[in-house]
């Protein structure tokens, strides 16, 4: 069993940057790939990223390349979501979830764990 709370959620205009985390329970968090999902307003929960087990390996939303990175630090059982250049339409509910067999996949339905989500508005 895993459990995980993100923070650092806010308000920020757009441009700006915001620093996601998300601290995992438990002793094996080094065996789980991590991934962070967004869901706004109206729309079903998407993906953003993905890191492996290890750290060496990431995946990316198209939508998102190039703007947020993904890291992990397994000696603290954390994972970050470094979001630089915000936009508008990055406002969402975002949550970390972690993947027991470590794949990097962009499915929903491959994560077993989910945290309870963080709220993140970008203003105009």
């Amino acid at each position: 069993q895993v459990q995980l709370v993100e923070s650092g959620g806010g308000l920020v205009q757009a441009g700006a940057s915001l620093r996601l985390s998300c601290a995992a329970s438990g002793r094996t968090f080094g065996a789980y790939a991590m991934g962070w999902f967004r869901q706004a307003p109206g729309k079903e929960r998407e993906f953003v990223t993905a890191i492996i087990r290890s750290g060496t390996s990431t995946k990316y939303a198209d939508s998102v390349k190039g703007r947020f990175t993904i890291s992990r630090d397994n000696a603290k059982n954390t994972v970050y979501l470094q979001m630089d250049s915000l936009k508008v339409e990055d406002t969402a509910v975002y949550y970390c979830a972690a993947n027991r067999w470590g794949t990097l996949t962009d499915v929903t339905n491959d994560y077993d764990y989910w945290g309870q989500g963080t709220q993140v508005t970008v203003s105009s």
